[in-house]
């Protein structure tokens, strides 16, 4: 027989009481989360029946997914980054507000700081030359009537050819394939770099035990990352998805959008095989100066 307490007045008292609803003192927002989330854990707990190793096995869980740093990767995989991008589509919806490239998710990789050029930017230190695959990539930035975007800020990063990021990857040398740009008089933006590779979680990772147990992968296509911004125009994280890649609508991460899908040509420019590719942004009128600005979210930064 199941047996269910959480709705008591007893145990929503003391669901008060450990959230801090009963003194003046910290953060009354936080309170609130709290209590809901003691509530709603409780409720999952009687209405699936959890066992205490269950539950203790979660708890053990979620130490080891911090000691290894992948909540982040864990939410993307998990779908909850995605979520986030469908609700702020459904609010701009509501409040009238369209058009201009599509968001996706930023992911946990960026790094803050990386060096800021004019122009045009070589993003790659030189080291995968003879393996790697040249890559010209360029673009405009533009206003919501189809202006070009002088002095837009075009903040891009992206893995090499074996999946893996600078800062994250100690091999590399810092900032390696991480540049930001600012757009040129006619709004564009262009970067010599090298063809990156999608990636895979570590297999042995407590983000890939979970995708294990929910019978799914945990690779990603081949991808390109961006924040484009410019002043009185609302901030846009993205990343452009390369067309072909096997994974490219079986994204384990759910960041590939209609929109946002990057074809990439190769030809010979007679030293060798390059690969070009051409990719406009569209920005959106920031309705505030809050718009203008990235989210707060904790990001990594290089230390010197």
């Amino acid at each position: 027989m199941t047996v269910k307490i959480s709705h008591t007045p007893e145990v929503q008292q003391f669901f008060e009481e450990a959230a801090g609803l009963h003194n003046d003192n910290g953060s009354p927002r936080l309170k609130r989360i709290v209590q809901r989330v003691l509530q709603d854990a409780a409720r999952l707990i009687e209405d699936l029946e959890i066992s205490e190793d269950e539950f203790w096995h979660a708890v053990d869980y979620l130490n080891r997914l911090g000691g290894r740093g992948e909540a982040g990767l864990l939410v993307a995989g998990l779908g909850l980054e995605h979520f986030l991008d469908l609700l702020q589509d459904a609010k701009d919806a509501q409040a009238g507000l369209g058009g201009g490239t599509p968001r996706t998710i930023e992911g946990p990789l960026y790094v803050a700081g990386a060096p800021i050029t004019e122009g045009e930017a070589r993003m790659d230190d030189g080291s995968e030359e003879g393996v790697a695959t040249v890559m010209f990539l360029e673009g405009q930035v533009f206003g919501p009537q189809g202006q070009p975007l002088a002095g837009a800020t075009v903040d891009l990063w992206h893995a090499n050819t074996r999946g893996t990021y600078s800062f994250f990857d100690q091999s590399q040398s810092a900032y390696n394939l991480r540049r930001r740009i600012v757009t040129d008089a006619q709004g564009r933006y262009r970067a010599r770099s090298i063809v990156p590779s999608g990636y895979g979680c570590d297999p042995q990772g407590p983000t890939q035990e979970c995708l294990d147990l929910l019978g799914r992968h945990g690779q990603r296509p081949a991808h390109i990352h961006f924040f484009i911004s410019a002043p009185g125009y609302r901030h846009l994280t993205t990343q452009i998805n390369l067309a072909g890649d096997r994974y490219l609508w079986d994204d384990f991460a759910y960041a590939t959008r209609e929109g946002l899908v990057g074809e990439v040509v190769l030809r010979d420019d007679g030293q060798g095989r390059v690969a070009e590719l051409t990719f406009d942004f569209q920005l959106q009128q920031a309705q505030d100066s809050e718009a203008e600005q990235r989210s707060a979210r904790p990001r990594a930064l290089q230390q010197d």
